[in-house]
């Protein structure tokens, strides 16, 4: 059985929800005994639209924990075929979406003087792959943004953390290649992709109240690739 951690009496606000991640995360966030939101495009919302996010937050009477697992692969490019509208949609997916909602959430956090974020990054933040600058741009400004937003925010009960993994049994695999889901999976020692309840146990650690010490970090959970 999976450890189990107390969210009795917890709200959260899940970005990207309804599938992968996001819906693993939701799942046992519930579990704990959260009353969990979702935010995701399934249900016509939208995190390219910073004035949708904040009026999903001010709807919340409280909100204590944000998980941003909304984002694109996108479509596969040489540097020198990447569109303008592919660069400018993965980077508004992934990078502004997660920007928009830490930003709605903070206020409200920051008032209750307590709070967990958790964005979700990836190792091609850190290492980049090929044929995915927009991807892994994007993936290494969440990650910087985190660090940002965490050192920002201490001292007021708000902890801010971000994770890193490697390529995960998702709906989003379907935006990748054979070739390039075959690159990705031939770098991690383990030799298997993740699973999503895998992951949604490290972010639902780093949103739980038995994590106090850390803040403006990103985590592994890459299989063994990551190298730091």
């Amino acid at each position: 059985m999976p450890n189990q951690y107390d969210f009795e009496g917890r709200v959260a606000l899940v970005t990207g929800g309804a599938s992968g991640i996001g819906a693993a995360t939701v799942e046992r966030l519930g579990a704990g005994g959260a009353e969990v939101h979702v935010f995701d495009l399934a249900n016509g919302d939208d995190v390219r639209d910073s004035a949708q996010l904040q009026a999903a937050v001010d709807r919340l009477p409280r909100l204590d924990i944000l998980v941003c697992a909304a984002g694109v692969a996108g479509d596969n490019f040489h540097t020198e075929d990447v569109p303008d509208d592919e660069w400018e949609r993965v980077l508004a997916i992934n990078l502004n979406g997660v920007f928009y909602a830490n930003r709605a959430a903070v206020a409200k956090m920051k008032a209750a003087g307590y709070g967990r974020i958790v964005n979700i990054a990836s190792i091609a933040g850190k290492e980049g792959n090929p044929m995915a600058a927009a991807y892994s741009a994007s993936k290494a400004a969440v990650i910087g943004v985190t660090k940002s937003i965490g050192k920002d925010l201490a001292g007021t009960g708000v902890l801010v953390n971000c994770i890193a993994p490697a390529v995960i049994e998702t709906p989003m695999l379907g935006q990748s290649t054979p070739d390039h889901l075959a690159y990705m999976t031939s770098r991690i020692p383990l030799a298997r992709v993740g699973r999503p309840d895998e992951v949604a146990s490290l972010i639902c650690w780093l949103a739980s109240d038995e994590m106090t010490f850390s803040t403006g970090a990103c985590f592994d959970i890459s299989g063994g690739r990551a190298t730091y």
